[in-house]
């Protein structure tokens, strides 16, 4: 059952889905309708779940579930990916490769794969003290201090040879 995010418990259970471009306020509003469906359905054995989303600078939808009661089953789980795959064909997106990093430039979101983001860093435009996101948060409460960190803090680290 839908919640909105704002109301969803700070132990719910969060995945990070980065898109390789920012969402248009059409497709704002068609990701919203979708996801708000979704998460009015989604169930575990079909026992309905506490669900919601989020969209982020317009680009990055984070997915939230309070699993307090009942816990997301690997069932659910490719039924949220599914949704997200359906997302991506429709909006010509790249949500579900994990392979990308994003951070913030001149108070914009940049996305890459590791060749651009290799790139990035050579380049001055990604250093150290960069603020990236970290899409390997657990839950809701890590999205306070541990989603945007400083590139040092993030395993791009090893790209800053001293």
């Amino acid at each position: 059952m839908y919640i909105p995010f704002e109301k969803m418990p700070e132990t719910a259970r969060v995945w990070i889905y980065q898109s390789s471009r920012k969402f248009s306020p059409e497709e704002i509003e068609f990701v919203t309708e979708k996801l708000t469906s979704f998460c009015d359905k989604w169930n575990t054995h079909g026992n309905l779940m506490p669900a919601s989303f989020s969209i982020a600078y317009d680009q990055i939808i984070i997915l939230a579930v309070d699993e307090s009661n009942l816990g997301a089953s690997g069932c659910s789980i490719d039924s949220s990916v599914r949704a997200l795959r359906e997302l991506e064909q429709k909006l010509e997106v790249n949500l579900l490769d994990q392979g990308k990093v994003s951070f913030i430039e001149d108070g914009k979101v940049v996305t890459g794969g590791l060749r651009e983001v290799k790139n990035y860093i050579h380049a001055g435009n990604l250093q150290e003290e960069t603020t990236v996101f970290n899409p390997m948060v657990n839950n809701k409460r890590d999205l306070a201090d541990r989603w945007l960190i400083p590139a040092r803090d993030s395993w791009l680290k090893k790209y800053f040879v001293r």
